[in-house]
Parts: C-alpha cells; structure tokens; sequence
C-alpha cells in the first residue's frame, strides 16, 4: 500500500470512529434528557404486552387518506402517518374499521348556501370509489401481513394467522343518493359498518353538525327521512351493522327505534364530560346500550377535554373582528356553524376558518388520563359490556400517548392501570364489537338473489 492510500484510509478510518462516537454521545443524551417519559411504571408495561400479545383488540374507527399507499405512505412501511402494517404490528392491534368516507360537496365560488347538485354527488363516489381501492389493496398487496374480514369468524382467523384483520366501513350517505340498492351493492363488495353521516345533513338523515354554509338547519328532516328509515330496515337485513356517530339526536333515536338489531357509535365522546353537539348524551347513551349495542369511545382531543379559556379569549377576539357574536363555549364555533354563514360568501367563510383552526391547534391535547376518564364514565353509565375504543386516526384523533397504531399498548396500559381486569380490557378492546357483529349478521334476512356473508 504506498503512503497516499495508506493516509487515506487512516483519514476515513478516523472519520468513521468520530462519527460512531458522536452518535453515541447523541444516544445518550437523547437518553437521558429528550427521550419520552415512561408513561406507566414497569410493572403495567410488562402486563400490558402480556396482556396485548393474548387478547383480540379492535379500533372501531381509522379514516384512510386519499394518498395513502403512495411514496411516502406504503402501507408495508413505517411511515408518515397514524397507520401503517408496521406500527400495527409494533402495537399489537388485531383489526380495525378502515372508513370509506366522502365529503359532502365542494365549496365553489359565489355567495348563499351551496346545496348538493349530480356534479358534487358523483365526486363523492369517486371518492368513494377510490378509498375502497385503497383499503381493499392493503389485503391484495400484503396478503401474508393483512386480509380483509368479512364476519367474526373472519376477523378472528386473520388475527390468530397474525395478519392485520380489516372491516370495512363506510361513512356518509350522501353520495349514495336516493339508491338504497346501492346498500346492497357496497355489501356485496365487503362493507360491514354503515354510518349514515358525517358534517352536514343530506338526504337519509340529519347530522349533529348541520352545516348553514351548505345551507342546513337543525333538525330539518326531524331526523331520518323516509328514505333514511328504509335504510335502516335494508341494513338490518344485509346484516350491516349500524353506526350512529355524527347523527343527530332525532335521528339516533328513531334508529334505535327501527332497528331490530345492535347499534354502534363508531366514535364518539361523552357530552357529559364535554359539551358538544357531536358527543353523545347520556340518553343517548342509554339508547345504544338498549339495542345490545357499543359506544366505542374515540380518541380525538377536543372531544376529551373542553377548549381552554384562553383559547376561548382568542376566538372571541378573531370572531370580533370578523362582527360575529361572543360565544360562552367553542361547542358551536369548533364547527363551525353559527347560522351566519348560510349568508356569508365563500371567501370569508374560508377566512374565518383559516384564522379559528391555528387558534384551536395551540389548546393543550387531552392525554390518556382523559381518555381513560371517558371510558370511566361510559362504563358507569351503560355498562362494561357496551363500551369500546375508537381512534379516529387521519382525521383528527390521537392523544398524548397514543399518537398513532404503534402505541395501542399504552392505551391497554391505561386501563389496567385503572383496575380494568384482563376479561373487561378483551371486552373493550374488541370482544363487545364482535359480540354486536355476531348478532347482527345472524339477524339478517337473505335475499331471493342470496345474501352477502
């Protein structure tokens, strides 16, 4: 080796060893000062991996981005995102529902409600079309890490093959139009949850958060429409289980009513510890647990815990500006849906949101400690057998604690150290959900063409 070379790779050899170096003293420091808190003591950690590793654990409620798949977002890779294969795997969650949802329509220009025209519908089923593409690729693609579940039987093999148990959900009855066939359709391509709303009112049913902007007032189909009620009857007859999140109180209660089978609330709050619209009453509570149904608690922060007074001051002080009312709570302002903005133009509606949600984004996010504190109250009012956990991931949920799939055993960790025994963790953690499944698929009635499994 002549002394050019010999220099250089001395030079290199030096390099590599102070860069080990540096990424040790980097590591330990990291370690010492910036690494996050152990959150629960030892003890509850061991018994929460235990405990995950055995039982089936279920999230009622996780929306998938249009982009997701794509570079960046590869369902196989621990990436950019609350769910991915990997961190589920990290985390030890067996299934969840991945949401087929829709927006309602798009904003365009001009002034005055914007209601629903073929145009928006049918980019709504688009929409549809393409999250289904999505969810139902993860299965395709990554056969020997996911399946899709079309009864609890399924759901069950799947999670004991070790693969990631998919249910498919759809929320928003909008782009389905007047079609209750297309109902059958969806079922019949796997859908096993229906949601009838999301923001805004439409044709099936009223929403809890009616929107002026598109031209809604509360209440104004009195709940479901006739439409809406067939729905319920055709849904219990597919064997689709029914889930009541983000309807309104009319609605909810005329589809307990209907239904002759279980309903969900795929993910809601408690408006007794929060009072939102968009919460469920402790009626409404009630009205779940007496169709033998499950409140599936969900992880989303402004609904765990209510919006600080300072954060309170500085709406009021943006809404001034902007010549809209004082409001003693953000219930309505968080929406938002104060009755002006049926008249407001398009631009100065988007200015007020622009503006409300960085101001909201500054509250202190609610922690595990609330989250636990919902599923408390839950449990008290309706019952260990009616409660489960939702996270609303990609579209808002995620706490201190639990920021996405991968941290699924720190919820477990929560709740044991609560007092929860390991056979009431199993019940909220999935057993009540397939219990619901279970009876609603064995109330079915098979069509004269034969009936989706």
């Amino acid at each position: 080796m002549n002394t050019r070379s010999h220099v250089t790779w001395k030079w290199i050899l030096l390099c590599s060893l102070s860069l080990i170096a540096a990424a040790a003293v980097a590591l330990l420091l990291w370690w010492q000062f910036a690494r996050p808190a152990q959150l629960y003591p030892p003890e509850i950690i061991s018994r929460a991996n235990t405990l995950q590793e055995r039982i089936l654990s279920f999230d009622a409620h996780i929306d998938i981005p249009l982009g997701f798949g794509g570079q960046g977002r590869e369902a196989d890779r621990d990436v950019h995102g609350q769910f991915d294969l990997v961190k589920a795997a990290r985390g030890r969650l067996s299934g969840a529902a991945l949401s087929i949802f829709a927006w309602q329509e798009f904003w365009v220009g001009g002034n005055g409600p914007h209601r629903p025209t073929p145009g928006f519908a049918e980019a709504a089923r688009h929409e549809q079309d393409t999250r289904y593409r999505i969810i139902t690729g993860i299965a395709r693609d990554f056969p020997e890490r996911a399946g899709i579940a079309y009864s609890p039987a399924d759901f069950r093999r799947l999670a004991h093959e070790g693969k990631f148990a998919i249910v498919i959900s759809m929320l928003n009855a909008y782009p389905l139009g007047d079609e209750i066939s297309r109902l059958d359709d969806w079922a019949a391509r796997g859908m096993r949850i229906f949601g009838f709303n999301y923001v805004a009112n439409n044709a099936w049913s009223d929403s809890s958060r009616p929107m002026p902007f598109f031209g809604d007032s509360p209440d104004e189909l009195g709940g479901l429409s006739d439409l809406g009620r067939r729905a319920v009857t055709r849904l219990n007859d597919l064997g689709v289980v029914i889930d009541v999140s983000q309807m309104s109180s009319n609605a909810l209660e005329q589809t307990a009513t209907l239904s002759r089978a279980p309903l969900i609330a795929s993910h809601s709050g408690i408006r007794g510890l929060v009072d939102l619209p968009r919460n469920l009453s402790d009626r409404e509570l009630r009205l779940i647990r007496d169709t033998g149904g499950v409140v599936h608690i969900v992880g989303f922060s402004s609904m765990l815990r209510p919006f600080s007074k300072e954060t309170l001051t500085k709406v009021n002080a943006m809404r001034a500006e902007l010549g809209l009312r004082e409001v003693e709570s953000l219930g309505q302002a968080s929406m938002p849906a104060d009755p002006v903005f049926s008249i407001w133009p398009e631009k100065k509606f988007g200015e007020y949101a622009s503006r409300l949600y960085p101001i909201l984004d500054t509250d202190p996010r609610a922690s595990l400690q609330e989250f636990g504190d919902a599923i408390d109250y839950a449990v008290k009012k309706i019952g260990i057998d009616h409660v489960g956990i939702s996270s609303d991931f990609n579209d808002g949920g995620g706490v201190v604690g639990w920021e996405n799939v991968g941290d699924t055993r720190n919820v477990t960790a929560e709740l044991i150290q609560r007092g929860y025994s390991d056979e009431d963790i199993a019940k909220l953690w999935g057993g009540n959900f397939l219990r619901v499944w279970e009876q609603v698929q064995q109330s079915a009635k098979p069509s004269s063409e034969g009936n989706p499994s």
